[in-house]
């Protein structure tokens, strides 16, 4: 009975101190930095779990603009602040989104980073 209660307690204790949480980002896919970022395939998701509860078309509970297309996102990244509001911690004046947790920065950083290649749908 004891062997067997320690190998449990060992066991169990091995797994609990393996278990980290020492980086948002390890919970988040990385993108190969040689992959060309897509709306389609990296950013749309982004927005869809994100924003467009109320950034839909037409946009609702107050949002000012829809963000379902890649031109209206485009858009608001190069007319608006966008990228700032979604920088800005929760509690700051603009955060988005708005009564939400922000973003994982991996999220941001990859929406920053779509725009500073062009925009590739």
């Amino acid at each position: 009975m004891k062997i067997t209660q320690f190998i449990f307690t060992t066991t169990f204790t091995v797994l609990i101190l393996s278990c980290t949480n020492t980086s948002e980002s390890d919970l988040i896919d990385q993108v190969d930095p040689q992959i060309v970022i897509t709306y389609t395939e990296h950013i749309k998701p982004i927005f869809d779990s994100n924003c467009v509860a109320c950034h839909s078309n037409p946009a609702i509970n107050g949002a000012g603009v829809p963000l379902t297309t890649v031109s209206q996102v485009q858009s608001s990244i190069e007319n608006t602040n966008l990228i700032d509001r979604i920088n800005k911690q929760s509690g700051e004046g603009g955060f988005m989104p708005l009564g939400g947790s922000r973003m994982p920065q991996a999220s941001i950083d990859l929406i920053i980073q779509w725009q500073s290649e062009g925009f590739a749908e």
